[in-house]
């Protein structure tokens, strides 16, 4: 699940890299495009800010099934533990 999260904000941050990339090139090479470069500077900070709260979730997801897996392994150890012990 967090490596979907991942390709995402990986996603997200390249093109905000495109669109700051793009309020830095003259409007004579964009036609058809807005040239407005203040357009390019927001879409590039909401892009990056979208892209930084998907990593943030990705990384929260990693970590919460990583406890859960940790807990599982626990609880099956002292399970088997408790087995052995009362077979002996």
């Amino acid at each position: 699940m967090s490596r979907n999260f991942y390709i995402l904000a990986a996603t997200l941050i390249f093109f905000a890299l495109v669109s700051a990339g793009m309020a830095l090139v003259p409007s004579s090479f964009q036609p058809g495009l807005p040239a407005n470069a203040s357009l390019w500077r927001t879409v590039a900070l909401f892009l990056l800010l979208f892209g930084l709260a998907a990593a943030l979730v990705g990384v929260m997801s990693h970590l919460f099934e990583q406890v859960d897996r940790r807990s599982e392994e626990v609880r099956q150890a002292a399970r088997h533990k408790r087995k052995g012990g009362k077979q002996t």
